[in-house]
């Protein structure tokens, strides 16, 4: 069976965000989501959407990010029809609210929710479908929950390290260990993993609960500098000016 999606991954270099582009290239009308978009590289963003001939329908986020300002909001004012989707958890405003098990189809492709609160109370990580007609191996957007070779912080936001731990070691970490593991942000240069990689390599998650624990209470983080602009724009889609038509 030929491969139906197109994907990219996008990155904006002030907040080391990964955007991605999805689409279903075997349906008629392409349809397309972008996962965690970026107010500065919108428009980046929409331009390739337009030369790769998509039909954007869902900006979705993975949480109610700190670090930057989403894109959704804005690609709404300038894309017709984009619907903005985030989890019912993250109390944030959307167009969409999902759960654990609901489905995002664009086209025949789909992505599963699954809940990972700990980085803050609701993060949620996609996962593509399992079957013969969905992308093989499987791919897992996983936000802040799971980095690679490390993860989200947990002192702000409802943040909590044990619910990070549990997060990851039963909705992450039991998925096939070929999944791919794309992260919202990436410091080192890395791009991708693997659910068995980071079983094994990641410093913080392969070790036992405690210690885990133990490591995140001693990061000793400097206060995020983008919270108290990023996470009130957040809360409402990203344009706190025009919330009211969102």
């Amino acid at each position: 069976m030929p491969c139906k999606l197109i994907f990219r991954q996008l990155f904006e270099k002030e907040s080391s965000t990964y955007t991605y582009l999805l689409a279903d290239s075997l349906h008629p009308d392409k349809p397309a989501l972008l996962i965690d978009p970026v107010d500065r590289t919108v428009d980046r963003d929409l331009a390739l959407v337009k030369e790769l001939g998509l039909k954007l329908i869902y900006a979705i986020n993975t949480h109610v990010h700190a670090d930057h300002v989403t894109g959704s909001g804005l690609i709404k004012t300038k894309v017709s029809g984009v619907k903005s989707i985030i989890s019912k958890a993250s109390n944030a405003r959307a167009d969409l609210f999902v759960e654990p098990g609901d489905k995002i189809y664009i086209g025949d492709i789909y992505l599963e929710v699954r809940a990972t609160p700990g980085h803050t109370l609701g993060c949620i990580t996609y996962v593509t479908g399992d079957g013969v007609n969905q992308p093989q191996p499987r791919m897992a957007f996983t936000g802040d929950a799971l980095l690679i070779r490390g993860c989200g912080r947990t002192d702000f936001q409802g943040g909590s390290s044990d619910k990070l731990y549990d997060s990851v070691h039963s909705q992450i970490f039991t998925l096939p260990k070929d999944t791919l593991l794309y992260p919202a942000h990436d410091y080192k240069g890395f791009t991708v993993s693997t659910v068995g990689e980071e079983m094994l390599y990641n410093p913080r998650l392969s070790k036992d609960k405690e210690t885990f624990k133990n490591i995140m209470q001693n990061l000793n983080l400097s206060y995020p500098k983008m919270i108290d602009i990023a996470v009130p724009s957040n809360m409402v889609c990203g344009l706190q000016e025009t919330k009211s038509d969102l």
